[in-house]
């Protein structure tokens, strides 16, 4: 089970980089860790190299939640339950769209 929550990331992230003054600055380097990501699973990337990249997406996540008081899991498990009481549509591959 993971020890990081969005409040230790808040945290570590105040501590390490400073206060955020503009929450769409962390958006931003969000977005720049997902082209890592495409990146790396467009070149055929480990599942290890994967992972750390997409961890990096879930830190930026987490910071910008901590940012706002939340928690991430708990936003997950609150939208996931909204997700799964929704009737979805696949679009064949592998995605899909909530009617």
């Amino acid at each position: 089970m993971a020890t990081e929550t969005s409040k230790s990331i808040y945290e570590w992230g105040q501590t390490t980089f400073g206060p955020v003054s503009d929450h769409s600055r962390v958006i931003a380097r969000a977005r720049l860790e997902f082209e890592e990501l495409a990146e790396a699973v467009a070149q055929g990337a480990s599942a290890d190299a994967i992972a750390a990249e997409a961890a990096d997406v879930a830190i930026l996540l987490n910071r910008l939640l901590g940012l706002l008081g939340r928690e991430l899991g708990e936003e997950v498990d609150a939208k996931m339950k909204i997700n799964r009481a929704r009737k979805w549509t696949r679009n064949g591959d592998g995605t899909g769209r909530h009617v």
